[in-house]
C-alpha cells in the first residue's frame, strides 16, 4: 500500500473515495427505467444476473401489459415468463414477481410497503433489492446496496475482508454517512463499469490508484 493510503484510516479512505466518486459521477442515478415503486421492484428483481440495459429492453412491454401489482398478481404465468425470458432465469423470476405481487395485493393493498422488514418478506426480495426500492422509490437509505460491482470494488479498495454481501454491507454502513449509502453504491457501480472492470481493471487511469492496495501496475 502506498504512502497516501497508509497514513489514512480505513474510514478516511472511504470518505475520500466517496468525495472523488461524487466529483467523477455527479449525475449518477439508478439506471433502471420505471414509473412506480412496484415497477422498480419488478425491474430490480429482473436485474439479478442480467444487465440493466437488457432489463430496460424488456420492461416497456411488460409494464404495458401488467402495469401494477394487481395485474401482475393475476397474470397468466406462462405469458409473464415469455415477457421476461431474455433476462435469464426467467421461470424463477416470473414466479417470484407474481408471488410478491400477490402478497402485496393481499397484505398491503396493492402498494409497496416502505419498510425493510416488510420488503424482505416478499418472494425474491433480499436486502439488495429492498435497498434499491427504498432509496429510489421512497428516498429512504436503509442500507448499502451490494451488487457484484460494489462487492468487487469494495474488496479491491481494501474496505472489507468479507465476501458475503450482508457483512460487506455492514462494513460499509460503519464507514459511510447514512445519507450517502445509496449514492455510494450507484457511483461505485458506474466506476466498476467504466474503469475498475472485473477482467481487466484500468489501474493506469483510475482516480483511486493512490488509495487502492490492489492496484495492478
Amino acid at each position: 500500500m502506498n504512502s497516501t493510503a497508509k497514513r489514512l484510516t480505513k474510514k478516511q479512505r472511504a470518505l475520500e473515495i466517496l468525495a472523488r466518486l461524487k466529483l467523477l459521477y455527479p449525475d449518477a442515478t439508478c439506471s433502471l427505467n420505471y414509473s412506480t415503486p412496484i415497477q422498480l421492484l419488478v425491474a430490480t428483481i429482473l436485474s439479478a444476473q442480467c444487465t440493466d440495459e437488457r432489463v430496460n429492453m424488456v420492461t416497456p412491454a411488460l409494464f404495458a401489459r401488467f402495469p401494477d401489482a394487481a395485474t401482475m398478481a393475476a397474470a397468466d404465468l406462462t405469458e409473464l415468463e415469455t415477457l421476461v425470458r431474455s433476462t435469464g432465469f426467467y421461470r424463477n423470476k416470473a414466479k417470484n414477481i407474481q408471488a410478491a405481487c400477490q402478497k402485496i395485493v393481499r397484505e398491503f393493498g396493492g402498494e409497496i410497503p416502505p419498510q425493510m422488514e416488510l420488503l424482505i418478506q416478499l418472494p425474491g426480495v433480499a436486502r439488495k433489492t429492498a435497498n434499491v426500492v427504498l432509496a429510489h422509490a421512497f428516498g429512504i437509505n436503509a442500507g448499502v446496496t451490494v451488487d457484484t460491482h460494489v462487492k468487487r470494488l469494495t474488496q479491491r479498495l481494501g474496505l472489507t475482508k468479507h465476501t458475503d454481501p450482508v457483512n460487506i454491507e455492514k462494513d460499509l454502513m460503519r464507514l459511510l454517512p447514512q445519507q450517502d449509502w445509496e449514492n455510494w453504491s450507484i457511483r461505485l457501480i458506474y466506476h466498476g463499469r467504466a474503469v475498475c472492470k472485473a477482467r481487466k481493471p484500468h489501474c493506469d487511469t483510475c482516480q483511486f490508484v493512490d488509495l487502492c492496495p490492489s492496484r495492478e501496475y
